[in-house]
């Protein structure tokens, strides 16, 4: 088997952590690609790895995955999809969603296969990833806009 990272995929999992407002970059190599193909399998790799067994889904313990596939971003119908998982708080077990649209291709553009997200905030914030760097920015004059105005107000 080839060492070569196979075609579709960074090499790199952004971890955030929200507690101590820090990010940093794992790279991942070419089994672990081919192991788990991405999307749904990124999410179930780390959910069950991470996530501690006694954990509630509220707490700083659980994980909030996003993950791309080797597909996500090319110019083909269906393309656009992502998986996002974690701990359920519904049923206290992994879940995982997929969902569509442009989100998914902008985190495979941002140079990142999957996105990570632990810990818990102290007060309101979000993340931009600016040319492969992740930044953190203040949302306290955000919390409690409807949709539309939040999307606006991070948009600048």
């Amino acid at each position: 088997m080839s060492d070569k990272l196979p075609g579709g995929y960074h090499g790199k999992i952004l971890r955030v952590n929200l507690t101590e407002r820090r990010s940093a970059i794992e790279e991942i190599d070419a089994r672990f690609c081919r192991k788990y193909l991405g999307g749904a399998g990124f999410v179930g790799y780390y959910a069950l790895t991470e996530i501690p067994v006694d954990a509630d889904a509220f707490s700083p313990d659980n994980r909030l995955i996003f993950a791309t596939g080797p597909l996500t971003g090319l110019a083909l119908s269906g393309a656009g999809r992502h998986c996002v998982g974690g701990l359920s708080p519904l049923t206290g077990g992994i879940a995982k969603s997929e969902a569509g649209e442009a989100w998914g291709a902008q985190l495979k553009r941002s140079g990142y296969d999957a996105l990570i997200v632990e810990g818990c905030a102290d007060s309101p914030v979000y993340l931009s990833i600016i040319d492969g760097r992740p930044e953190f920015h203040d949302a306290a004059a955000m919390w409690g806009l409807k949709t539309k105005e939040t999307q606006e107000a991070v948009r600048g």
